[in-house]
């Protein structure tokens, strides 16, 4: 929601409507079925609005449902303007979205276009037509490498490895040539140095805003640009395949496209609308110019530095404990590094990573509840727009998986299969998915303690998470110190507390290894804020900054919170929030000074 004290023609991120909101994201699949199918469909969600309007949240983004094969669980998109009928109907759609804005929310879609599905029509057409076909470039297709027999091992046109296992490329024997693919052989990379891909893909995206949706969360968008020599990649020791990365990661003409984008897409629109960039491997530079509100690209982006931290050399199932201290330096350079210039999208969940309450905090019975709350206060109390994941707000964790078969994500899938080609000890492998794999975050939403969780009356795709029986939305809703009604409380302090937005972040004890605390410094109203947190079964005491003793008690996870002592020993995965007054402030343009207290 727009404070009322910010002017309207503000275009910095901290004027804009989404940097006091608070963004969930639904993955519909997993959400809620309302025809017994055991998948989650658009009706599930109109039925499970009011839940999300009490949550309080400001917008829904929809994880993708256009018609798909789901290779990849729906990011293989065969038709970009339609919606598959697993999921619903236009119609149902078009509910969907008045529904959302009666109760004041706003609905971003999912734009993945890096890729589509091999069997769109603009894949279809490039393939079958062969080289000389209208369509063959809107792929990017290549001969065999030079003196190599085309479709043999080692024959690609160059060695980069796919992001889900094996080579990045499929030979087509009826035209004798590969095409490019960084994920799936079932999702063909776009050609965006063709002019005729970007203008079919401003023409759909305005066909979208013209039915109503606010914005886009734009799927690994700064992989768009691909180094034309397309050049082979370093091949680590003991690797099949090489990285492939630097040469397709923010490549030589990403900005140029976004740019276009919003020229051609948003700039003449008379909403205000929302542009999120998942862009895996940016840097803090590389982020400050795509955010750079005067460079007109992008809003935020999603980085995933912090989510890579506790992976090993071996990628992200190679699982290593996580250094609080690590994490405090990834998140507390992004703040700084964004400060002046740009904004940050603030998660720990979605559908691609596992559940952090088992991940990064406790998901044992004692401290379960308490870490979760802990986990989301320092994530909210961060300057950016905070992202909740489906279930994040119940505190749902990593599910039981036992055998390959309970899984169904090709990236797990695909794992399994390569390391064990290759001579790796099943229970290692299985012990990695278990941990990371994305199956934990899809699982279906626990909404009551029923035999498929509320969920579905059929059989889900996938199984739910046992733990549903105490765990699930229902008996939270019920109880006033539950995670959901503790997440309902943060996003209340986020639309309410200025600082939040506007304040200066600085981190304090950056050594420490147990405590994560930083504070919050409005300047212009006069506003303080300390966050204190303790990541770590164990009390911990900290010697406090000068001025923070018998301060305000904004929020806290703990009960009868004691007030601040200038030495003051956290309990175990305890959080709190104070704030403190100052006498004097700095006057905001166009605003009014804080009252003294």
């Amino acid at each position: 929601m727009m404070r009322p004290d910010v002017p309207l023609n503000d275009f910095s991120p901290a004027g804009s409507w989404w940097s006091d909101a608070v963004v969930y994201q639904i993955y519909p699949r997993s959400f809620a079925d309302s025809n017994a199918d055991g998948i989650g469909d658009l009706r599930g969600i109109i039925q499970r609005l009011d839940y999300l309007a009490r949550l309080g949240v400001d917008v829904l983004w929809l994880s993708p449902v256009c018609p798909s094969p789901h290779d990849d669980n729906g990011y293989d998109i065969s038709d970009y303007q339609d919606i598959d009928p697993v999921f619903g109907s236009l119609d149902d759609f078009d509910r969907l979205l008045a529904a959302v804005h009666e109760r004041g929310m706003k609905l971003v879609m999912d734009l993945v276009v890096n890729h589509t599905s091999d069997e769109h029509p603009w894949f279809t057409g490039s393939r079958d037509a062969g080289p000389g076909g209208p369509k063959r470039d809107w792929y990017i297709w290549r001969p065999a490498r030079p003196g190599m027999e085309p479709g043999t091992p080692g024959a690609e046109p160059n060695n980069w490895q796919s992001f889900f296992s094996g080579p990045s490329w499929t030979y087509d024997e009826e035209s004798g040539e590969y095409y490019l693919h960084l994920f799936s052989r079932k999702q063909p990379d776009l050609n965006w140095e063709n002019p005729e891909v970007r203008q079919a893909v401003h023409t759909m995206m305005r066909w979208w805003l013209e039915r109503g949706v606010d914005g886009f969360r734009m799927d690994v968008i700064n992989l768009i640009s691909k180094d034309p020599a397309l050049p082979d990649g370093h091949m680590a020791e003991g690797s099949r395949y090489g990285d492939g990365s630097p040469y397709y990661i923010c490549g030589p003409r990403v900005h140029e496209y976004l740019a276009e984008i919003h020229r051609e897409v948003f700039a003449a629109h008379p909403r205000r609308l929302l542009t999120v960039g998942e862009m895996p491997g940016v840097t803090i530079e590389e982020a400050k110019l795509f955010t750079d509100p005067q460079r007109r690209e992008l809003d935020m982006v999603f980085q995933f530095e912090h989510v890579g931290l506790d992976q090993g050399p071996g990628g992200k199932f190679d699982v290593r404990p996580l250094k609080l201290t690590d994490l405090k330096a990834s998140l507390g350079r992004w703040q700084t590094g964004l400060a002046e210039t740009g904004w940050n999208s603030l998660y720990w969940n979605n559908h691609d990573q596992p559940r952090v309450v088992s991940r990064f905090g406790d998901d044992s019975p004692a401290h379960r509840d308490r870490s979760a709350k802990l986990l989301a206060t320092v994530l909210h109390l961060h300057r950016g727009t905070p992202y909740v994941y489906q279930g994040e707000e119940l505190a749902m964790a990593n599910t039981a998986f036992t055998t390959i078969d309970d899984f169904r994500d090709i990236e797990s899938l695909n794992h399994y299969r390569d390391r064990i080609a290759l001579g790796a000890d099943e229970e290692q492998v299985l012990a990695g998915l278990r941990h990371r794999s994305r199956d934990n975050a899809r699982t279906p939403m626990q909404w009551d303690a029923t035999e498929h969780a509320g969920f579905t009356a059929g059989t889900p795709w996938i199984a739910v998470n046992p733990d549903h029986t105490t765990v699930n939305a229902k008996a939270q809703l019920a109880d006033p110190d539950s995670v959901f009604h503790y997440y309902r409380r943060l996003i209340d302090l986020r639309h309410t507390e200025p600082a939040l937005t506007d304040g200066d972040f600085r981190m304090l004890y950056p050594e420490d290894e147990q405590v994560y605390a930083f504070t919050r410094h409005d300047r212009g109203r006069g506003t303080d804020l300390l966050v204190l947190a303790n990541f770590s079964g164990d009390d911990r005491t900290v010697a406090l900054p000068e001025g923070w003793a018998n301060s305000e008690t904004l929020i806290a996870n703990v009960p009868d919170t004691a007030p601040l002592a200038d030495s003051h020993t956290l309990q175990p995965w305890e959080a709190r929030v104070h704030r403190r007054r100052r006498r004097t402030a700095c006057p905001l343009p166009g605003a009014h000074a804080a009252p003294t207290p």
